[in-house]
Formats: structure tokens, C-alpha cells, sequence
């Protein structure tokens, strides 16, 4: 008999956190994706984190994201779950477009930087490949 807590899959959440780019003279509307910068990693991620025991799968997405960010989210579609080993262990994080709204980010051992980027630079400036479909997933749900 197999139980839950049999499962070593490591269980996350995050957000593709967005907001509409700051309107320019020249520049079209669009929109801007928000990247974290990790230390301990050295990397650039969207938001995101393991989720506590029991706890929503949304509800620690939004946390994951205050928390890295400093900014609130509005949750709109969930976007593909991304899977992979990590230390050797599977990893499942779900994912779901947020616009951003109100906040600032405040520096952190966890989150020393974080990035606004058009969709195109923030699929050049991630880290893993797998994070640049998600930001083909969150264009695939907006309206152009």
C-alpha cells in the first residue's frame, strides 16, 4: 500500500508574473515578464518554490511569488506543469500566468535581483530551457 508520503516527487509552485509595458513613444504594447535571480543558483527563473505540506498548489504559487517578488498576483490560467529531476529527485511545479500588481522588491538571500523583460528578452536571459516554453504558454493565453 503506497502512501503519500511515499512519493519523493518534490511538489512546487510559481507564476509567469506579468505586467503591460510602460508605454514609450516608440514601443508597441506588450507586456513584460518578471525574472528572479537566484544566488544560491546563480540562475534566472520565473517565481517560484516548494509548497508547504498540504497547501494549495495556487495559494502557494501567489505566496512563492510575494515572497521572491514583493509583488501581489492576480492568478489567471494555469500553464503547463513542468517536471524534471532535481538532485536526483522528480520535481513537479505547477505553473500559472499572474499579473502583477501592486508592491516592490525588497533584495533577499533567496532573491537578490529580479528583471522586467520584454517575452523575447526574458526567454534569452532564463536559465533552463524548460522555463522558456512557459513564456511561449503565457503569450499563447493573452489576446493579441
Amino acid at each position: 500500500m503506497s502512501h503519500a508520503h511515499d512519493d519523493p516527487t518534490v511538489r512546487a509552485a510559481g507564476c509567469v508574473l506579468w505586467r503591460p509595458r510602460p508605454a514609450t513613444s516608440a514601443a508597441s504594447p506588450g507586456l513584460e515578464l518578471c525574472l528572479v535571480h537566484r544566488p544560491k543558483y546563480d540562475d534566472w527563473s520565473h517565481p517560484k518554490g516548494k509548497l508547504k505540506p498540504g497547501e494549495d498548489p495556487l495559494a502557494g504559487a501567489l505566496r512563492e511569488v510575494a515572497e521572491e517578488t514583493g509583488y501581489a498576483a492576480e492568478p489567471g490560467p494555469e500553464l503547463p506543469t513542468v517536471r524534471y529531476l532535481a538532485n536526483g529527485r522528480p520535481k513537479e511545479v505547477r505553473y500559472w500566468a499572474a499579473a502583477a500588481g501592486a508592491g516592490a522588491f525588497t533584495p533577499s538571500d533567496e532573491v537578490d535581483r529580479i528583471l522586467w523583460l520584454t517575452p523575447d528578452a526574458a526567454r534569452t536571459r532564463l536559465t533552463e530551457p524548460r522555463d522558456r516554453d512557459l513564456v511561449d504558454a503565457l503569450l499563447a493565453t493573452r489576446p493579441r
